[in-house]
């Protein structure tokens, strides 16, 4: 599996999205599609960028009982998407559920992806929050870990998180990691940030770029930038 660079279709509205991708007219860029964009157009915006030849990332975040979530994942399944995620907080046995729903009859799938602890989650509002009292870092590992013995593809984390996450599950284990900005660009309201080149050297094996790209003043030219920095 090769490194790859996702970009973050952040739109309310199909009109924006395909705006957007009508500036790829070569390559076209594996894209995730998140809660915002399918709330607001539905399954139909990701036959349209699926035709159109990107690969789809469908960022959802799927957190239920086993059984819905494996019926649910049955659905997603049949939506041809790439890669799609769930909680891992919803145990080893929702993640296992998921993967059931998610293998097709011939035997194949979309990869599935959990999220450990959300990055807006601190030790803070963990302990307060959630009554978990260990230190976030073990939380996210042991998460990671619970996605692997359920037979998942990986995990989204930090890129400060990936190299730790491969040294737990394997080499093999992907790691998707947003957070990630250039040098010279505006960090926002993000603290915990890495640039694509470094992003690579620690590990990560598909970073998540929105505002980087989507943002720039031309952006396939970011979008060439950000590969050429973490793909080489």
């Amino acid at each position: 599996m090769g490194k790859d660079v996702i970009i973050a279709l952040d739109f309310d509205s199909k009109q924006k999205t395909l705006a957007f991708l009508d500036q790829f007219t070569g390559k076209k860029p594996f894209v995730k599609i998140g809660m915002e964009l399918f709330y607001a157009e539905g399954p139909s915006i990701v036959r349209e960028v699926k035709a159109r030849g990107h690969k789809i990332f469908l960022d959802l975040k799927l957190h239920d009982i086993p059984n819905t979530v494996k019926k649910a994942m049955a659905v997603l399944s049949g939506l041809d998407v790439d890669m799609t995620n769930l909680h891992a907080a919803g145990t080893i046995r929702m993640m296992q559920g998921a993967l059931e729903g998610l293998t097709r009859p011939d035997g194949t799938r979309p990869l599935l992806i959990a999220v450990t602890q959300l990055t807006s989650t601190d030790q803070e509002s963990m302990e307060n929050d959630l009554l978990i009292k260990e230190p976030i870092a073990d939380v996210v590992m042991h998460y990671a870990s619970n996605a692997a013995k359920a037979g998942l593809d990986g995990v989204v984390c930090s890129p400060l998180e990936a190299g730790m996450v491969h040294d737990k599950c394997g080499k093999n284990f992907l790691t998707v990691t947003p957070g990630v900005r250039f040098a010279d660009g505006d960090v926002g309201d993000q603290k915990r940030v890495m640039t694509p080149a470094a992003a690579k050297e620690i590990g990560s094996d598909y970073i998540v770029v929105g505002r980087p790209i989507t943002a720039a003043a031309d952006p396939v030219a970011a979008y060439e930038r950000c590969c050429a920095e973490f793909i080489g």
